[in-house]
């Protein structure tokens, strides 16, 4: 293993356990992941719990919901077990779990019996209040804590509003993982890990046309989980900050572009609707395979020149983001025009 050349035989011993404990790791949480979904696929069945097609939805076939709580199981057992592991990290580690559990909790009750908007975001609220007093209490400072808190409600909320076409949200959150898993260390590497196989665990149900989907319980605990990753690895500095902004582009540009198009419009905002560019695409192309590759190329490229970059200059650092968000936004915008524009012929095709 060349990664190894030029250590001692004991350090080198030491780092191949540490790598053969994480496959293994990755493997019991990938199987959970895997029986979770499989058994929540037939309890969906039995309690006829579908997504219906509809205008405002991108499939065509009535589809079990709620498959995401195998990934939630996995999550959960991995926390438990590294509270144990490091201790200290208890603090957070406690306040991701009891944030994790709140998060999926609303959303298996959603995904039941459908609740208002404003008792999922007060509950999300209430995730990110205690992530937020995790940090502050563990010496994080008030800026810190602001920022855990805003990062649980836009991105639970984010992974849930583009979670409407097979496998984006689960690749999304697979991608992402194996990115932070670089940019954290300790109890948060495997954490990282661990979300990178709750994610793949899901995908085989997923992919390439769904048997089930995450439902809100699995969406917003995948998102409420990468908001966890991000605030831990971005304590170190500003920079951090900025780097972890790459992998989240695909993401945060369609989120944020698409909702602020509505608000200008005077649109429902919060209501189920198809007009982000990767639902329009995955209509327009006829298959949503593609677009959630695509989207998951360019977080993968995201990744790769997050780690590339994090050792220059802040300021590098900082043009090299904005160039990048300027690229992802006039992608969003070429792409809702382009099926703006053959949307005619797509409805003669049969497109809905």
């Amino acid at each position: 293993m060349p990664q190894l050349q030029g250590v001692g035989h004991r350090e080198a011993a030491v780092e191949l356990r540490r790598r053969l404990s994480m496959l293994v790791w990755c493997g019991v949480l990938f199987a959970i992941s895997v029986l979770g979904t499989w058994l929540a696929l037939g309890y969906a069945r039995q309690r006829q719990l579908l997504d219906h097609p509809g205008e405002r939805r991108s499939h065509r076939v009535p589809t079990p919901r709620g498959g995401g709580v195998g990934a939630v199981i996995a999550l959960a057992v991995a926390a438990a077990a590294l509270l144990a592991r490091f201790p200290e990290d208890a603090l957070l580690l406690a306040a991701f779990l009891a944030s994790l559990l709140l998060v999926a909790g609303v959303g298996w009750v959603d995904d039941h019996r459908p609740l208002s908007a404003r008792a999922r975001l007060g509950v999300h609220a209430l995730a990110g209040v205690v992530l937020a007093g995790a940090v502050w209490t563990t010496g994080g400072g008030g800026a810190m804590a602001a920022t855990a808190f805003v990062a649980v409600l836009v991105l639970t909320n984010a992974w849930n509003f583009m979670d409407g076409i097979d496998g984006i949200a689960a690749t999304q959150a697979a991608v992402v993982a194996a990115g932070l898993a670089a940019a954290t260390g300790g109890a948060w590497t495997w954490l990282a890990l661990a979300l990178l196989a709750a994610a793949a665990g899901f995908l085989p149900f997923n992919l390439p046309r769904a048997r089930i989907f995450l439902g809100d319980v699995g969406s917003g605990a995948l998102g409420l989980t990468v908001a966890a990753l991000v605030v831990v690895a971005g304590r170190a500095d500003p920079t951090s900050w900025l780097l972890l902004l790459l992998p989240l582009s695909a993401f945060l540009v369609d989120t944020g572009l698409t909702l602020l198009r509505r608000i200008v419009r005077r649109e429902r905002w919060w209501t189920a609707h198809v007009q982000h560019a990767y639902q329009r695409l995955a209509a327009r192309t006829g298959g949503h395979a593609r677009v959630t590759t695509g989207y998951a190329a360019w977080t993968a490229v995201s990744v790769v020149l997050m780690l590339l970059i994090r050792q220059t200059s802040p300021g590098f650092v900082f043009s090299v983001v904005m160039a990048w968000y300027i690229v992802a936004a006039a992608l969003w915008v070429c792409a809702q025009y382009w099926t703006r524009s053959v949307a005619s012929k797509d409805r003669e095709q049969g497109w809905q």
